[in-house]
């Protein structure tokens, strides 16, 4: 099972070209056809993102991967006056693989009056991958703010954490009717969590996701050094940007019960079709426990 991140930029390429056929064609191609694509700034009527225009990018995103299905967590949803439509930027995940569930969460967003901010979200789905049900999480952390970065991070751990002791002990089912809301529900305990976390492995907020503390064990295990070792890590963002210092801040990360499966991850450093470069995660089957 192959699953593709990328932060999109809303389709811009470095040559300053918006176009949503494009950027998905390479990640379909580069990526192997990848069973789910996970995507960041993903755009609906956002005239002011250079190039994007009034343009509804999820519906372009839908018309362009036909053969998935198409769930979008904008992490803005906002109206101003004068403005015949509203503006949404967020995170999409498409996936033709079934799908179980749609939990879209929004992440922390704690003051930060020092810096420009916006808000935050999780897409998360439960898909069903060869070997059974697995959480999908495609996320994009606070750019400006370590404190809205810190915070947004521990809530993915929360997260992770709280759905694996979910489907470890799922909701009684037996009392209420069939076909209402507390219906019989797929749950997964093991996950993918990727996207552009803003941030590098040396900081509080990487640690977080993949550190034991308090008595916890880690909630994640990063992809790229299981799959690759503890070598140098490539750039994930500004690689083609002159006089910028490029730095790896997208990143795959996997529950500890996927780490075995993990069957490689792979880098585009060559594509000029956004500001960050993709990664995809090839999984196999997990042993059994």
């Amino acid at each position: 099972m192959r699953i593709l991140t990328w932060n999109v930029q809303w389709f811009r390429g470095m040559d300053g070209r918006v176009d949503v056929a494009r950027v998905l064609a390479h990640a379909r191609e580069w990526g192997g056809d990848p069973e789910v694509i996970c995507l960041q700034e993903v755009a609906q009527h956002f005239g002011g993102l250079a190039g994007a225009g009034e343009a509804d990018q999820v519906a372009a995103v839908a018309a362009a991967l036909p053969g998935y299905e198409v769930f979008f967590a904008p992490a803005m949803d906002d109206w101003r006056p004068g403005r015949a439509t509203r503006q949404r930027l967020g995170n999409l995940i498409a996936a033709r693989v079934p799908v179980w569930q749609v939990r879209h969460q929004a992440l922390p967003y704690p003051p930060d009056p020092a810096v420009p901010s916006m808000p935050r979200v999780l897409a998360a789905l439960t898909v069903q991958a060869p070997w059974g049900p697995l959480r999908v999480g495609c996320t994009h952390l606070a750019y400006y703010s370590a404190t809205q970065r810190l915070a947004q991070a521990c809530a993915l751990a929360a997260w992770q954490r709280e759905a694996a002791a979910v489907a470890a002990a799922p909701p009684r089912t037996d009392t209420e009717p069939a076909d209402t809301p507390f219906h019989a529900r797929v749950w997964a305990g093991e996950a993918v969590l990727c996207g552009d976390f803003n941030t590098a492995p040396d900081t509080d907020a990487y640690r977080v996701l993949v550190e034991a503390s308090a008595g916890m064990s880690a909630a994640f295990v990063d992809a790229w050094p299981l799959a690759n070792g503890p070598g140098p890590r490539p750039a994930t963002f500004r690689v083609h940007e002159p006089g910028e210092t490029p730095i790896a801040c997208d990143f795959i990360f996997v529950t500890p019960g996927l780490a075995s499966a993990v069957r490689g991850v792979r880098l585009d450093a060559d594509t000029r079709l956004s500001d960050h470069q993709p990664l995809v995660l090839e999984l196999g089957a997990p042993p059994r426990l």
